[in-house]
């Protein structure tokens, strides 16, 4: 009997992965308010935090790893994150921590979960420690790559043998993007290195700075389906599912 992947995307970074009997969690972001930040896209149901199996931090950006909103999950979760940052899971009333580090592997159910690199700036704030940025490649019946903030890299091919689905990031917050992300056009570039069967694109129409959202500003909106057209030119083999936040969709393993 063939059995399928849900993937949620729950606006910015965060992902919820459902994948055989196991449920991860990528970036949650899930507050109204991020510092100088305004949610756009809807509020996630509550729902479905409940019985997350594992959250996975990909750096330690403050709209990457919010403190405010690990604590919407229960204390009990596993939460996977950089070398360096233990410490901060720690502060927000979490046991079960595990760091990782570039190349290293953990287990989650039948999940084979690989830390792959990013082309970022660790820095949490100026100054401050750069603590190593991860991408995660997903290992199960279903292969996944979740990019994490990150500009293309040549090496990001090694994980193109057999990968189902690419989590790219298309954009980020504001009107401008600074170094180590990719644009629409770049996101689709790294599709010539990954060659997944399909792409999701992540990381936009979610927050905006205050004294924005009244503009009705084109990054929260134009991001992925710019994307689209230039994957459509560069890479026209690839299928691309453009979700809002909050949908859901899913695929056979």
């Amino acid at each position: 009997m063939a059995t399928s992947t849900k993937i949620t995307f729950l606006g910015h970074a965060t992902v919820l992965i459902e994948t055989g009997n196991v449920r991860l969690l990528t970036d949650p972001l899930l507050k109204k308010w991020v510092i100088h930040l305004r949610r756009h896209a809807p509020q996630v149901d509550s729902e479905l935090l409940n019985n997350i199996d594992a959250v996975l931090i990909s750096h330690q950006h403050l709209d990457h790893l919010h403190l405010p909103s690990l604590k919407m999950l229960d204390r009990g979760t596993r939460i996977i994150l950089p070398e360096g940052t233990r410490s901060l899971a720690e502060g927000a009333g979490f046991e079960r921590i595990e760091e990782i580090g570039v190349g290293g592997k953990v287990r989650v159910g039948d999940i084979e979960i690989l830390a792959t690199p990013a082309e970022h700036s660790g820095r949490r704030i100026l100054p401050g420690e750069d603590i190593e940025c991860l991408g995660f490649l997903f290992q199960g019946k279903s292969k996944i790559y979740f990019a994490g903030d990150t500009d293309v890299f040549p090496e990001m091919a090694n994980y193109s043998e057999g990968l189902d689905l690419a989590l790219l990031p298309v954009w980020g917050w504001g009107p401008k993007l600074g170094p180590g992300h990719m644009d629409p056009y770049r996101a689709a570039l790294a599709l010539q290195h990954l060659k997944p069967g399909l792409a999701i694109p992540i990381h936009w129409g979610t927050y905006h700075p205050i004294g924005l959202g009244w503009t009705r500003p084109p990054f929260l909106t134009n991001p992925p389906r710019l994307f689209a057209s230039f994957a459509a030119k560069i890479a026209p083999n690839i299928g691309i599912r453009i979700l809002d936040p909050g949908e859901m969709t899913e695929f056979e393993d």
